[in-house]
């Protein structure tokens, strides 16, 4: 992810086609070391093609990804789908309160706070 990050930086700063170095720059200026191999191997994989096309693409493809909650309110059932989605929220609500609480309460337990 970070030879990526560097890679948009580099063509929001101009250089559409950046190099090894340029990546090594980057990545350097900031006190991070990377493989010059990973880097090349980016670069190879986006020779040629124009960084818009290719973050389009994949949002494409991460679109097509099931997300969770969707699938189970289709799969509970026919006639009943509409009625599932809202009795699962307010579940989902006390179950957030209750972690809460959990981690409040075991911050008491602990003997000491920010201000002692």
């Amino acid at each position: 992810m970070k030879v990526v990050a560097a890679v948009l930086l580099a063509a929001l700063g101009g250089n559409s086609t950046p190099c090894v170095d340029d990546i090594n720059d980057i990545l350097g200026s900031v006190g991070i070391e990377c493989d010059s191999d990973r880097i090349e191997s980016l670069l190879g994989q986006l020779k040629g093609r124009d960084l818009i096309e290719v973050i389009a693409a994949g949002r494409d493809k991460i679109a097509a990804v099931p997300s969770g909650g969707g699938v189970a309110v289709a799969a509970s059932g026919g006639g009943g789908g509409g009625a599932a989605a809202p009795a699962a929220a307010p579940q989902a609500e006390a179950k957030k309160e209750e972690k809460v609480e959990e981690k409040e309460e075991s911050d008491d337990d602990m003997g000491f706070s920010l201000f002692d």
